[in-house]
């Protein structure tokens, strides 16, 4: 899973459903509530179908989406596809800015739920912010390390209480064949 931490805006939309865009859309949104607000994240948690943005990695004849928008050429939006959310919580809400925290699975784009809970509270809305904090094992909390504290001892350090990253068999066989005499790291 991953974890991220958002900050949207409602009242406005771009082209790439983030503060980098082009503004393609201006609503007004004094009706939103914080209510408002809890009340619609819970039709975003769990198991929900999801259109991708047209600027993502996503490939159209082996090019991403998003250089071929860049270049101006005409994309069509992907088709929805199944996502997990296993978690979501309204952290802050200072109108027009709101602090979310979303624990997701692979494939989710947290810009795109923003913009579809713009839509849902009758207004629209873009990501101010956005921070991973968590991707699989690492969290930026524990394994994020400052530049000058990249060295092999920090490193090692940081990896220690890694849960469970286990190269499977294969891997480790492709591994002690590349470089025999070498131990892997696993963390446990």
């Amino acid at each position: 899973s991953q974890k991220y931490t958002a900050i949207g805006m409602l009242g406005k939309a771009t082209d790439t459903l983030d503060a980098t865009g082009k503004v393609t859309e201006e609503k007004p949104y004094d009706q939103v509530t914080k209510g408002d607000l809890e009340n619609v994240l819970q039709k975003f948690t769990g198991d929900i179908m999801q259109v991708p943005p047209l600027y993502s990695a996503l490939k159209k004849d082996g090019e991403r989406l998003s250089t071929l928008m860049k270049r101006g050429e005409a994309v069509e939006a992907k088709p929805a596809r199944p996502v997990r959310v296993y978690s979501l919580s309204l952290q802050q809400f200072q109108p027009p800015l709101f602090t979310l925290d979303v624990e997701c699975g692979g494939g989710f784009y947290v810009r795109s739920l923003v913009s579809d809970i713009g839509k849902e509270l009758s207004t629209c809305a873009t990501v101010q912010e956005l921070t991973r904090t968590k991707q699989g094992p690492f969290t930026l909390e524990e394994h994020a390390l400052q530049e000058d504290k990249w060295t092999i001892d920090e490193i090692a350090r940081c990896l220690e209480h890694c849960p469970a990253l286990l190269l499977g068999e294969p891997a480790r066989k492709k591994l002690k064949a590349e470089h025999p005499g070498e131990a892997a790291v696993i963390c446990e």
